[in-house]
């Protein structure tokens, strides 16, 4: 197994440069970036306010109100027209621009390397530090929605493999299939309607994961008020994530119950339980448990954006949207790599799983 780990782990490198370089050349066709951005800004304020622009750095300050004949060496940027040239190269220097664009990738290379991730462009921070701050909040939505799918997606699955056809079946499928039909976020909508204050009841809080007088709270009220304030963001990402793993659960039981080591079972005796929990159990929930990791990432950095923006979350989701909105490239490649490397790790841990469930499951003798 140490081979085989060592493997992947070596697979991760071209992996992650693949994926590193095909984005790094994507944003380098498309249109707009951050000295358009602050092209766009320096048009809308006066010469004086210009040397603010610059997102701080003080050797960008230079008068825009200058006009200068040489201009055309940076038609590249739309709007660049009345603005001073040495205004403009300035900028390109402050965001590392005025270097061959190669260089500019294998230093980004390296410093990843590192987890040196540099600065924002225009929140003026350690680009780490931003996606720490944001971080507790993807994992609450990410963790309490995946425990809340398994706890139960899999309970469900189950009755629905022994009383398969029944009418419990039919009826749980209805309501999954169309749960699974309908997008999170209209979830959201609609128990804001019904339980926070829109039309109906006013139960729930419709935003953020802490009260204002959170600093007040003793620490036993704190996890009262927290569970309070996660109960609608939770149960909207939850309710459309049933589907998959709950038919994943029926059809793995339902394998399992047709074969030959279950109707021996139940001819040495033993009951509907016994079999169920002692036989099929361990071979059926294989598939299921060892997804666990890649579904935990999964429910991690899908379909939280719009949550977020719906209930005002400060996490992951919403730093990446509004990164790449408005063209600051550090924290849209950091979260590029960090979301990457641990997808990859956690594909690992989910090979792992399966010997861990399964010891005769062999990664060693095979390709990976």
């Amino acid at each position: 197994m140490a081979f085989y780990i060592t493997k992947r782990l070596l697979l991760m490198v071209p992996t992650l440069f693949g994926m590193m370089l095909m984005s790094f050349v994507i944003i380098q066709f498309a249109p707009g970036g951050p000295v358009e951005r602050l092209i766009a800004q320096l048009h809308g304020h006066s010469a004086s306010e210009a040397g603010s622009i610059g997102g701080g750095n003080g050797d960008v300050g230079v008068s825009a109100a200058s006009q200068a004949a040489g201009n055309e060496a940076f038609g590249q940027y739309r709007g660049a027209q009345g603005i001073d040239p040495e205004l403009i190269a300035k900028l390109n220097k402050q965001f590392g621009f005025d270097r061959p664009a190669h260089e500019r990738f294998f230093k980004m290379l390296w410093s990843y390397i590192r987890f040196d991730f540099g600065d924002s462009f225009f929140k003026q921070r350690p680009v780490l530090d931003l996606i720490l701050e944001k971080l507790p909040v993807s994992i609450t939505l990410g963790m309490w929605t995946l425990l809340l799918s398994y706890g139960i997606s899999i309970p469900m699955g189950i009755r629905k493999a022994v009383q398969d056809g029944s009418r419990f079946d039919v009826w749980t499928t209805t309501l999954v299939i169309i749960g699974n039909a309908i997008p999170s976020f209209l979830f959201a909508v609609l128990l804001i309607i019904l339980f926070a204050g829109g039309n109906y009841l006013n139960i729930f809080p419709r935003k953020g994961l802490g009260s204002d007088n959170w600093d007040q709270l003793t620490y036993v009220q704190r996890v009262f008020d927290y569970l309070w304030h996660i109960v609608l963001p939770i149960g909207s990402m939850a309710l459309g994530g049933f589907a998959a793993l709950t038919f994943l659960t029926k059809n793995s039981f339902l394998d399992e119950i047709k074969k030959q080591y279950v109707v021996t079972a139940r001819a040495k005796g033993l009951n509907q339980r016994q079999v169920l929990y002692g036989h099929v159990f361990r071979n059926a929930m294989l598939l299921v448990i060892s997804g666990f990791p890649a579904a935990f990432f999964a429910a991690f950095i899908e379909g939280s954006l719009l949550i977020e923006y719906t209930f005002s979350l400060d996490g992951l989701g919403r730093l990446g949207y509004e990164a790449v909105k408005g063209r600051d490239y550090p924290i849209v490649f950091a979260t590029l790599y960090i979301f990457g490397l641990i997808g990859l790790l956690l594909q690992l841990v989910s090979d792992l799983t399966y010997t861990a469930v399964d010891p005769r499951i062999d990664f060693e003798s095979r390709e990976v």
